[in-house]
């Protein structure tokens, strides 16, 4: 088993009501010429949790943090206007706790983080460190 020591969280960039699924996300990483989707796991605009690339394999979704992390995403992240806003439905705030404090049970050691703390980016649209 992979050595996991952060938790990544992600969002799609997408409007709140743009109501997409893990397989949507893996068709676009795809066309760029990724092998597979870059996240571990989606949270759809329900709160359904979906599997993404394998946890035994090196996600893609935090440059220079892939090797020993898992990439969570959630559906939305921006306005109207396209600019970052938290659209986190009622569900998916409680799947994105609920999945952490699972993943915590296999990686107890793993800290959580926004891909903003990485990367020049809004993504995720919220301030990860003062909410999880």
């Amino acid at each position: 088993m992979r050595r996991i020591d952060k938790i990544i969280i992600h969002c799609t960039g997408t409007k709140a009501d743009h109501d997409i699924k893990a397989e949507d996300i893996k068709r676009w990483h795809k066309a760029k010429g990724w092998s597979d989707i870059g996240y571990n796991y989606f949270i759809r605009l329900d709160g359904a949790v979906e599997m993404g690339r394998d946890i035994k394999k090196v996600g893609a979704h935090c440059f220079g943090h892939n090797k020993r992390s898992v990439g969570i995403c959630y559906a939305g992240g921006v306005a109207d206007d396209f600019t970052p806003k938290d659209t986190r439905t009622d569900r998916q705030k409680r799947s994105l706790r609920a999945l952490i404090k699972t993943l915590q049970m296999f990686y107890p050691n793993a800290t959580i983080h926004g891909h903003n703390e990485f990367s020049n980016k809004a993504c995720p649209s919220f301030n990860v460190q003062t909410e999880l």
